[in-house]
């Protein structure tokens, strides 16, 4: 994998900090774009071998934004092995009704046009390098699968992460191209913090949810990652097992 090149985007926090890491330790060298270049910076610093790590200040809701990411991949790399679309946002949780045109297309822009952004200039880069082809996997959520409440935006987009998996894997084939989403169930991060807390539920009420340690996670993307491209896992979830998601209520 010493060759191997990947983008991780949100590769800031979270969970695109730790896949960082543990692609870095997979020989990976990875570039890495978010908004804020400060913990980008923290990332790379944190990194095994920090060498292996570029980082793009670049806002991949914009055409522009996405733009830089690639010069600085190609200047930096020249191929693309694995695009890991992980950059997302959210919106207050407010009533449907109460939510601003401005907050839906702030998480639109991120969570979907981002991601279709990245991927769309991905595609035309791994049909055109030799080898052909490469690998994205979408971060795509439990949201995903259903709401929680009033997080019509963040749900929204991340049905439709799920149709931009499924399209993005069926027009890739012919290229040597896999496409696999992962659903991540309550991963704890400085987001996801809050669980412990208290979170709320269907049912009106507030409750503490268990979290997974993201390590879970980072193994789950490095073993989708790893495969050989005659191979894919469209769907992958990593959920807490007690989380409230399995069942009615």
């Amino acid at each position: 994998m010493a060759d191997k090149v990947a983008i991780v985007t949100g590769g800031g926090s979270g969970i695109g900090r730790a896949v960082t890491h543990g692609l870095v330790d997979d020989g990976y060298h990875v570039l890495i774009a978010g908004r804020r270049e400060d913990r980008l910076v923290e990332t790379k610093s944190g990194a095994r071998e920090s060498g292996k790590v570029a980082v793009v200040a670049a806002d991949i809701s914009a055409v522009e934004g996405v733009q830089a990411v690639f010069d600085r991949l190609k200047s930096a790399f020249g191929r693309l092995d694995l695009l890991f679309n992980n950059a997302g946002t959210g919106a207050p949780p407010v009533p449907i009704e109460d939510l601003t045109l401005e907050q839906w297309n702030r998480v639109v822009g991120v969570n979907l046009t981002g991601a279709f952004l990245c991927t769309q200039r991905a595609v035309r880069l791994m049909k055109e390098q030799d080898p052909q082809g490469g690998r994205i996997i979408n971060n795509g959520s439990i949201s995903a699968h259903v709401p929680r409440p009033n997080s019509a935006p963040y749900t929204a987009t991340k049905h439709a992460i799920t149709g931009l998996t499924r399209s993005t894997s069926l027009d890739g084939r012919r290229f040597n191209i896999a496409c696999g989403q992962i659903d991540i169930g309550n991963a704890y991060t400085r987001m996801t913090a809050r669980m412990s807390e208290g979170v709320a539920q269907p049912d009106g009420s507030t409750k503490p949810e268990p979290t997974i340690d993201v390590r879970a996670v980072v193994d789950a993307v490095r073993y989708m990652a790893a495969l050989p491209l005659d191979a894919n896992v469209p769907f992958l979830t990593v959920m807490a097992n007690q989380m409230p998601f399995m069942g009615r209520g």
